[in-house]
């Protein structure tokens, strides 16, 4: 594996009797880099990410993790990850402080537990028990945890779920702190905008297949997509006839345009003929949920059973 990459992942498959859950896939992350694997309910996200973690047995394919097999090399990999599950298990009653000193144990060369708490910005919480933290607070103690072993790698499965808007947005300033320090993360997310603001690269998984791949702009062909402007005209109006025109459900008339300095002088030379407010007037480029639902096709949302529970004992360093 090049030095310069921490995970680097070819042909991987995964199977479960007749079921392929994984079906040989090739993936690389940098060192340093936040990459985002997204993909829909039992499309083999999560398989994958346990047996990048060494939690499960890979049925074929290549793959390192920071330089080392996930499989043979599962303790001395422990050492250099950091685990964030989707569902944590605090102990509500110790302090943050006790919490992080505690994980801090498991491990041979430790971070200072009030080191690991500045960075997640709990030093004013420091003393108060688990119970009493906000979700958000919480969330960030489970960071904590995966940090206190000062690992290069770290796993984010669902980081913000279940968290209010100002929650979600202070938890992406402390990824990507984490980033800027130089850990290299792999994060998993249903959230769009949580990806397109975190991500240095994305994959989306879909099937057990990797479909597509790249940068949160152009993932897909996003940044070859026409740009979409939008304009609701009143009643007796009919927009201008040089454009082609679509109304949409909420009855809005949409231009998708290739030059859009050309478009806008067209519709607000025909706006001034026609005394036509340009208030509701939008421009927008197809986002990142659009490609991303393209990209999937009916799959989100329909909850399979195809993959595997989690196996027990999902938590970073603890032997």
């Amino acid at each position: 594996m090049s030095s310069a990459l921490a995970v680097a992942v070819k042909g991987l498959k995964k199977s479960y009797g007749d079921f392929e859950a994984v079906k040989g896939i090739d993936f690389e992350i940098s060192q340093g880099e936040i990459f985002s694997l997204l993909g829909p309910n039992g499309a083999g996200k999560t398989t994958t990410v346990e047996i990048l973690e060494g939690f499960r047995k890979k049925s074929s394919g290549e793959l390192e993790v920071l330089g080392l097999n996930p499989e043979r090399d599962r303790t001395k990999l422990k050492e250099h990850i950091g685990i964030v599950p989707q569902t944590g298990a605090l102990d509500r009653y110790l302090t943050v402080m006790e919490t992080v000193t505690m994980y801090a144990g498991y491990y041979r060369n430790p971070q200072s537990a009030e080191h690991v708490i500045e960075l997640v910005g709990l030093q004013e919480k420091k003393n108060e028990r688990a119970l009493r933290l906000s979700g958000g607070q919480q969330r960030r103690l489970e960071v904590a945890i995966a940090l206190v072993g000062n690992p290069d790698l770290l796993f984010l499965d669902e980081p913000t779920t279940g968290f209010d808007p100002a929650a979600r947005r202070e938890t992406w300033q402390v990824i990507k702190g984490l980033a800027e320090l130089g850990k290299t993360i792999l994060l998993t997310t249903h959230y769009m905008d949580e990806a397109e603001f975190l991500a240095d690269h994305i994959a989306v998984i879909a099937r057990g297949e990797i479909v597509a791949a790249g940068t949160p702009y152009n993932l897909g062909g996003r940044d070859k997509l026409l740009p979409r402007i939008s304009l609701l005209y009143p009643n007796g109006v009919n927009p201008p006839a040089e454009l082609k025109s679509v109304i949409t459900p909420s009855g809005t008339t949409a231009f998708d345009v290739e030059d859009i300095t050309s478009a806008i002088y067209i519709i607000t030379e025909h706006a001034r003929a026609h005394n036509v407010s340009l208030n509701t007037l939008q421009i927008v480029r197809p986002s990142l949920e659009d490609v991303y639902l393209s990209l999937i096709g009916n799959d989100e949302g329909q909850a399979s059973g195809n993959e595997a529970p989690a196996p027990r004992g999902r938590r970073p360093g603890r032997r």
